[in-house]
């Protein structure tokens, strides 16, 4: 059984989600009671599942940075606008979990930027302000996708962490679906410390070739 508490949905709402190249898609925005910590992460539900279709899932944590201001200093904005292109065309949810930072939060995440440029990578310079490497805890997440009637899906992740927490919380993780590789010369070093830190699932040989090319 799952180690949590129940919580509930509070309120569906229809938004049009419009985005700056173009791409349209229709969306219900869906809030939460109960969530364990306290914080209003949304549901995105995009697209309907075909009948036995497992529906593809993707937990996406804020990163104000790059979801709205296109900072290339990390990915998160391109895996945002192509998961949620993916999951039109599957049928499934976007769950955006107010985690700025891998839970460390919007100005430390920046005073980690600025340790960064001295030559410390996104771990080290957490670590360096004593800070986790990675605080981010899915329990709401879980919450989330059970109150959705959700007990198993396909993860779009890289993250391995991400998959292994959701199954210690009871939900069926049937397949880890790999997103877009978004690398650039800006943010280059940040996804090889993804690789070589947290073991995510990413061409090493490909951003080795980026950043010495």
């Amino acid at each position: 059984m799952p180690d949590f508490t129940a919580a509930t949905q509070r309120a569906r709402v229809r938004v049009p989600l419009r985005f700056q190249d173009g791409y349209r898609v229709d969306a219900e925005l869906v809030t939460f009671h109960g969530l364990t910590d306290g914080l209003e992460h949304v549901a995105v539900v995009i697209g309907d599942p075909a009948p036995g279709t497992t529906p593809l899932v993707r937990l996406h944590s804020e990163c104000l940075t790059g979801d709205v201001f296109g900072s290339a200093r990390c990915d998160c904005g391109p895996q945002l606008r192509e998961a949620v292109e993916r999951i039109e065309q599957r049928g499934g949810v976007l769950l955006y979990l107010r985690q700025e930072g891998r839970g460390i939060g919007l100005y430390n995440k920046l005073d980690a930027y600025a340790l960064q440029d001295q030559g410390l990578d996104t771990y080290a310079a957490n670590a360096a302000l004593g800070l986790p490497e990675d605080a981010r805890d899915y329990t709401a997440a879980a919450q989330m996708l059970t109150a959705l009637g959700i007990g198993e899906l396909d993860l779009l992740s890289n993250n391995p962490d991400k998959a292994e927490q959701l199954r210690a919380l009871g939900i069926e993780v049937r397949d880890r679906v790999p997103t877009g590789v978004f690398a650039t010369p800006d943010n280059v070093r940040y996804l090889r410390a993804k690789v070589l830190q947290t073991q995510h699932t990413l061409p090493l040989g490909d951003l080795a070739e980026l950043s010495t090319g």
